[in-house]
């Protein structure tokens, strides 16, 4: 069935929500636990199938399943405006980082996304997984073998860490891009990984020794900090005099807590 066409309203800067304004009779699915507010006549479900396929219980257990490998929950919670009224539901990113809109008519349809990129989405929308078609890009391009697949006719909302970038690419026009910085691309995008040319680059370049290799036509969204970059620097400086204060910025360094009193 067609999506419904929803209103919606990003808000923040950096930790990013957004309100979503339903007119009565239209509903919105969101991943479980996003939800930041609903006003009243606001009704929520929760379900194994969010689309209504059918095929009994163990197509429904399929299908939660699909999306726990895509890395999101096993339920979906449905919104649905049961009032006579225009009424809002606000959803929020559990990331730092930026919220985009999708118009999937304007992506041909279909969009492949990393996993756990997915937010929420107008009723009718439907969430797959899509297999890497490559052995090499499962094992090292950064996402493994499965995406998200994100199919219909209405708006979808993506989220990832940091700020995104999109780029369109002319047929047999290539970009490299580091393994953890894709977000999205349309189905029409060719997606391959690379090696990262020269042994030195490869192992004082500080980039890895893959890179993935996009190939055109069609549109692709990228993240300027993969989150496991930053919870990767955040690891380490709690690592850091294995729990003691960091003195940043002074020429003291411990000295400066030992003056101090601190220690």
């Amino acid at each position: 069935m067609p999506a419904d066409v929803i209103d919606y309203q990003l808000i923040g800067d950096d930790l990013q929500g957004v309100v979503i304004t339903l007119d009565p009779g239209e509903g919105v699915m969101a991943e479980a636990g996003a939800m930041l507010f609903m006003e009243e006549g606001i009704e929520m479900a929760t379900t194994l199938d969010p689309n209504n396929q059918g095929g009994g219980l163990f197509g429904k257990l399929l299908g939660a399943g699909k999306r726990v490998l895509a890395g999101e929950s096993f339920f979906v919670t449905m919104f649905a405006n049961g009032s006579t009224r225009r009424r809002d539901v606000a959803f929020a990113a559990p990331i730092p980082g930026k919220i985009m809109a999708i118009d999937l008519t304007a992506w041909g349809g279909e969009i492949i996304a990393q996993k756990d990129s997915f937010l929420c989405a107008a009723r009718g929308i439907t969430l797959d997984i899509a297999f890497t078609k490559r052995i090499g890009v499962g094992f090292f391009g950064g996402e493994g073998f499965i995406l998200e697949r994100l199919n219909g006719d209405g708006l979808a909302f993506l989220h990832a860490c940091g700020a995104l970038i999109e780029r369109t690419l002319a047929p047999g026009e290539q970009l490299r891009v580091d393994t953890g910085c894709l977000v999205a691309m349309q189905s029409s995008v060719d997606y391959d990984i690379r090696t990262v040319p020269g042994i030195k680059n490869a192992l004082f370049g500080g980039e890895g020794i893959f890179l993935v290799n996009l190939t055109g036509p069609g549109r692709v969204i990228l993240q300027t900090l993969p989150f496991s970059r930053m919870a990767d620097k955040i690891i380490a400086a709690s690592r850091i005099g294995q729990g003691q204060r960091r003195e940043e910025g002074s020429v003291l360094g411990p000295l400066g807590g030992l003056l101090s009193g601190d220690r």
